[in-house]
């Protein structure tokens, strides 16, 4: 997923400039400033509603406007009024100077476009390997859960074994228990014919 976007404000040369950019390190490299102007006090962070609706309009892209002035950012802009009195310069100075501007621009949009394509290259990158990990604790996680039940299924199957061995002992000893009366019963019948016999055997007076 890409970074959210931020506005950042500078100012360089005649112009004020704008970007939306993921960060500070991209917006310095879009402006192709040589030091680190945020920690400079030279560059910030804005959130005005104006310069944000517009530099959000244009992501990645280096607006200006004439410096100081609170003119709306622009993808081109013209020099600060207070410089028209040296507008004797010549034709070709001028032109020579908003081509350097354009190609300033250009060099800025293109640093941006390229750190922003190795932004996405990493963070692509980030994504397949944390695929790769999710894949790896998924895999992991239905060996144990196969683990556990295979060990839930061999205690059932323990638990009806041991269940099945009970039943089949109280079942022998019904039948030995069965077995013990059916013997009582059959001695007491022949010990009162035994001892009957014995009476009539005795002698009497």
């Amino acid at each position: 997923m890409p970074r959210k976007l931020k506005v950042f404000t500078t100012s360089i040369g005649f112009f004020d400039l704008a970007i939306a950019a993921p960060s500070m390190k991209a917006a310095l490299e879009a402006w192709g400033a040589d030091s680190n102007l945020f920690h400079q006090n030279f560059a910030k962070e804005v959130h005005d509603a104006d310069i944000v609706d517009v530099a959000m309009a244009h992501p990645g892209v280096v607006l200006k406007r004439p410096v100081g002035s609170n003119k709306r950012f622009a993808e081109t802009s013209d020099l600060p009024n207070d410089l028209a009195p040296h507008a004797s310069r010549s034709p070709a100075s001028q032109k020579g100077r908003r081509s350097h501007s354009g190609q300033t621009v250009k060099s800025a949009t293109a640093h941006f476009r390229k750190a922003s394509a190795a932004y996405e290259r990493q963070e692509r990158k980030r994504q397949v390997q944390e695929q790769q990990e999710e894949t790896k604790r998924s895999a992991v996680r239905k060996r144990r859960e196969a683990a556990v039940k295979k060990a839930e299924q061999r205690l059932i199957e323990a638990e009806a074994e041991h269940d099945g061995s009970v039943a089949a002992i109280a079942d022998e000893r019904a039948k030995i228990d069965a077995r013990e009366r059916a013997e009582d019963d059959r001695w007491n019948a022949a010990k009162r014919k035994l001892q009957t016999a014995l009476t009539k055997a005795k002698p009497t007076n």
